[in-house]
């Protein structure tokens, strides 16, 4: 599917959201190639953009012994700024599509944005233990960078943020070998 995702289960308790499934999922995930064998897991990271952005984030805070995150302008966070911005478009349109089919007068708003608020990176990002460079492009209207800061700003552990002033939801020239 391309849209839906965010709102899936909105309707519902905040335990049927699929965005809570896909987050256990990649800490699971991570778990379980952590025990292989081949693996050394004392030197596992996570890395990934916009929605690899914020699975990297969730998947570090619910699997703490990951060591090193690259996220690339994560999705997924700071869900009010982006209606309050009027950015629910691109990434973001299922936002205002949603409010349309099931809430046109905005009575049940603060239900679904604190609803929304188990979803949200941003609050999830103070478990992180593991140290962090992330990536922002400042003109990136896909992502609003004040949504990602949202995420940044939180995180507790040793964290380094590369800014890319002239970039948007875009590849970042160099921001691969930094990862590296």
């Amino acid at each position: 599917t391309l849209r839906g995702h965010i709102v899936r289960g909105l309707d519902d308790h905040p335990d049927q959201l699929l965005f809570r499934d896909i987050f256990l999922d990649t800490a699971q995930l991570a778990g379980i190639a952590m025990s292989m064998p081949e693996v050394d897991a004392t030197r596992v990271g996570a890395m990934g953009g916009s929605q690899g952005g914020a699975l990297t984030i969730a998947c570090a805070a619910l699997e703490p012994r990951i060591k090193k995150l690259a996220p690339v302008y994560p999705f997924l966070s700071d869900y009010k700024r982006v209606w309050e911005m009027d950015l629910a478009k691109d990434a973001y349109q299922e936002l205002k599509d949603f409010f349309r089919r099931h809430d046109p007068q905005h009575k049940r708003e603060e239900e679904y944005f604190t609803k929304l608020g188990y979803i949200d990176i941003q609050n999830l990002a103070n478990r992180i233990q593991g140290d962090v460079m992330m990536a922002v492009g400042l003109i990136d209207t896909v992502c609003p960078p004040s949504t990602q800061f949202a995420a940044y700003n939180k995180i507790k552990s040793n964290k380094k943020l590369e800014i890319f002033p002239d970039f948007g939801h875009e590849g970042l020239p160099g921001f691969g070998d930094l990862t590296l």
